[in-house]
């Protein structure tokens, strides 16, 4: 691959990261994540606290047996949380690439609907996520822009929320077997604005049921992603009649360290939603749903 950011050796630590993404006195949120006892730990704090010493320290500590994530826009001085309404301001916008990821990467660089990266992490073989800082951009402006990347590159279309966690670079991702350290590779140092980015959401973006053209090659090919796994589960656990509180605690259990804290219970309630027109739709005739119909993606 002919890019920069591949062939530009500079990478970054986890302390020179946050300051060099957030002010000082910024608020931010580190989430601490278990697989093996499930434990989530969120602290928030300043961004010049979560680089000390002592700090980075605790986090290598915690390393040991957990991934470590940060926020990627900051919080309200009295957030408690990390919803949308405990968001103070967007600090970045980003890309998580978990499919085909040298190619899409070079899409990315290569584009002319996007600027150059200040960041990519690479936080496991051949996947990324990508960042950009900017500056004047509004919460809704800054989801709408993301879910343009997704369709316009690929990647996680779960992963457009302003409140999303993103992993810290210099730690170990303990999601798979092999431990890998996330690298971040520098890129641009400008912060970037509204006009930077050329994609605009398009009249597709509302409709809940619409599905981008490259996700729908994926699916014709039997290569689901993991979100897509998530929502032929809840269509089968619903259509046996499990109890849907059930079904979004367990979908929350496994994604909890890389999805809004919303996203079961809207992956659940939309794969209620599409059994119940689908079952309605089908009551009008004389043969019943069949299980692959109960299960597949619309």
């Amino acid at each position: 691959m002919s890019s920069d950011l591949n062939s530009k050796p500079e990478t970054t630590s986890a302390s020179d990261y946050i300051l060099q993404n957030f002010e000082a006195s910024d608020r931010i949120a580190i989430l601490v994540r278990s697989r093996r006892s499930g434990e989530t730990l969120q602290r928030i704090t300043t961004a010049k606290n979560a680089a000390s010493a002592d700090f980075q320290d605790w986090l290598r500590h915690k390393n040991l047996s957990s991934d470590v994530y940060v926020s990627m826009n900051t919080l309200k001085l009295d957030a408690q949380g990390r919803t949308k309404d405990d968001i103070e301001t967007i600090r970045h916008l980003y890309l998580d690439i978990d499919r085909n990821g040298s190619l899409a990467l070079e899409a990315v660089e290569n584009s002319a609907l996007v600027p150059r990266p200040n960041y990519v992490l690479e936080t496991s073989p051949d996947k990324y996520q990508v960042v950009w800082k900017v500056e004047g951009v509004a919460q809704e402006q800054a989801e709408t822009l993301q879910r343009s990347m997704v369709r316009e590159f690929g990647g996680d279309p779960a992963a457009t929320d302003s409140t999303r966690v993103l992993r810290l670079p210099g730690f170990v991702n303990r999601k798979y077997d092999t431990e890998h350290v996330v690298k971040a590779r520098i890129g641009a140092t400008q912060t970037y604005h509204l006009e930077d980015f050329k994609l605009r959401a398009d009249a597709h973006e509302e409709q809940p049921e619409y599905r981008p053209h490259e996700m729908r090659v994926r699916v014709a090919q039997g290569e689901l992603t993991q979100s897509e796994r998530d929502w032929a589960f809840a269509k089968r656990a619903l259509a046996r009649g499990d109890d849907p509180e059930e079904v979004i605690r367990r979908i929350a259990d496994y994604r909890a360290e890389e999805k809004h804290p919303n996203y079961a219970r809207y992956t659940v309630e939309k794969a209620q939603l599409a059994l119940q027109t689908r079952l309605s739709q089908r009551s009008e005739g004389t043969t019943p749903p069949s299980a692959n119909e109960l299960t597949r993606e619309p």
